[in-house]
């Protein structure tokens, strides 16, 4: 009952409410200039997974998984500041349970590789259901790459959530023309003034709109 409430005090309802929400099977992208918050974003709709009580791998370049684990305790804590929690200490030992960090070494990755490794969690009998991949350098990454994790999203079910660095503002800026239709969503920060916008390019395979939200300057959570 506890994980229910948290979850419906999450900072991604928000995003569900001007979007409608990402669909199981879908990629969504997270774009924007370096050090504005993008892993803070994903961390946020991984945590959203795992308040589900569903499992979620967070797939990462950080071979220290210490600093994968330090935001997922940060959005935590946040996020049940929200909701009087007399321990919520154990809660949050639930919670991340369910959380599988997979670290990559950007001098052997291949996205193959990731694709296999999450291919092997399901055939060892964990039902993932999310995943984070953290840092999509698409200078590096050929368009069979993303369609391999398309096609992985949707036979398996499972909703992908990664992001990108990017220079620009609009939807043909920040993804390359090739790769834009693998992506149902697109989110771009944005610096306007002392505040970041969280601008949906895309959302459900259609041009987005004026969302409204921003992250809060304090916590980074997503907030209107």
């Amino acid at each position: 009952m506890v994980k229910q409430d948290l979850y419906e005090k999450s900072p991604v309802r928000l995003f569900d409410e001007v979007t409608g929400g990402i669909k199981t099977g879908e990629i969504a992208l997270v774009t924007s200039k370096k050090g504005l918050g993008k892993t803070s974003v994903l961390v946020q709709f991984g945590m959203d997974t795992l308040l589900k009580d569903e499992q979620l791998v967070h797939v990462t370049f950080d071979l220290h998984s210490s600093n994968v684990i330090s935001w997922y305790d940060g959005i935590f804590t946040e996020i049940s500041k929200k909701k009087n929690i007399g321990n919520a200490a154990e809660l949050k030992t639930d919670v991340v349970s369910k959380r599988t960090i997979l670290n990559f070494s950007l001098d052997n990755f291949t996205v193959t590789k990731v694709v296999n490794t999450l291919k092997a969690l399901t055939s060892a009998g964990i039902a993932v259901k999310g995943v984070v991949m953290d840092g999509i350098d698409f200078t590096k990454v050929s368009e069979d790459d993303v369609k391999a994790v398309a096609e992985y999203a949707k036979s398996e079910k499972v909703t992908i959530w990664t992001s990108a660095t990017a220079e620009g503002k609009t939807l043909a800026e920040v993804v390359p023309a090739n790769l834009e239709k693998y992506f149902a969503t697109v989110i771009n920060l944005n610096q306007t003034g002392d505040s970041v916008a969280v601008d949906v390019l895309k959302c459900n395979g259609k041009a987005g709109e004026t969302s409204g939200l921003k992250l809060d300057s304090k916590t980074l959570l997503i907030s209107k």
